[in-house]
């Protein structure tokens, strides 16, 4: 078993091309090449310029086998059109042999989201003392106050900082850019964050300058902070208060979202907010809202 030197060389272009120019995250451009790699090793030597859609589809008749979740199976099918839209766009294929492919269908599941005294208990009981614990509060500020993106608050440079405003300029998934609003409660996080924490975070090391291509956010190497210390931050506390729900950075944005419908935020607003390319990604708010709503009638009214 093998792989054809054309189709390895194929899927390194393709990395590059994701994360380049599509500005995929480094967790959805790993899970991407990954399924490609799969199913290059599965084709052997055959070059996967030769592929036709009868082989894709022998291909996903191979790996039912291994009962991988209907979630799993649309993000590899996903991976193989988007990996031959790509050839096609390189005229190394005639015709996209992946087009066709229908996803299954996905159970249909409400996002999680914590309630704002959840939130608050969070940001609460994240320590401050230190500049690390520091950073790390206003971070979980911005999230609360932003509804932004976990790799997009860590790709923050000072260049996309107009505090004086309270906004925040932020490069989302198809480096679409965006503008996001901040409230005074996070911005003067945020503030006091660069005026004395920043520096004092590299243990050793100097801190970037705050250039208009400087991290915002930094490790203590001085270097720019990658998404796993927040989500390892953010455990912490959870642990710490024995919240029974896993909370995750995505948590915090599916909560900034959710509470902007209950208080009546319009629709589109909020898909401005969120950066959804389309506005049937943010509706299913509205049903977490409406879901919200009969458990506390349920709660509350005494013949429910």
């Amino acid at each position: 078993m093998g792989i054809n030197t054309t189709s390895k060389q194929d899927l390194e272009d393709f990395k590059s091309y994701i994360i380049a120019e599509k500005n995929f995250s480094k967790h959805t451009a790993k899970a991407y090449c990954s399924d490609i790699l799969s199913f290059l090793v599965w084709m052997d030597e055959e070059s996967c310029e030769d592929i036709t859609l009868q082989k894709i589809r022998e291909y996903l008749h191979f790996i039912q086998k291994f009962n991988y979740k209907k979630t799993t199976l649309a993000r590899k099918i996903a991976s193989l059109r988007t990996f031959y839209k790509y050839l096609y766009r390189e005229r190394k294929v005639d015709s996209n042999p992946a087009m066709s492919l229908i996803n299954p269908k996905r159970p249909k599941s409400l996002p999680k989201f914590l309630t704002p005294d959840e939130v608050e208990q969070i940001l609460n009981n994240t320590k401050i003392e230190t500049p690390a614990g520091y950073r790390n509060r206003t971070i979980l500020e911005l999230l609360w106050a932003t509804g932004m993106r976990i790799s997009e608050l860590a790709g923050l440079n000072f260049g996309d900082l107009n505090l004086e405003n309270n906004e925040i300029r932020v490069l989302g998934k198809g480096s679409k850019e965006r503008i996001i609003l901040v409230t005074d409660r996070a911005k003067n996080f945020l503030e006091r964050y660069i005026e004395t924490a920043r520096a004092l975070i590299p243990k050793g090391f100097p801190a970037p300058p705050e250039e208009e291509n400087s991290p915002v956010f930094i490790n203590n190497t001085g270097y720019r902070l990658q998404t796993k210390t927040i989500r390892n931050a953010i455990n912490d506390v959870v642990e710490k208060i024995n919240l029974p729900k896993h909370v995750t950075p995505h948590v915090f944005r599916h909560s900034f979202a959710t509470h902007l419908i209950e208080n009546g935020a319009d629709l589109r607003v909020v898909q401005e907010l969120l950066g959804h390319a389309s506005i049937s990604n943010t509706q299913i708010y509205t049903h977490v809202s409406t879901q919200h709503l009969k458990e506390v009638y349920n709660e509350a009214h005494p013949r429910a």
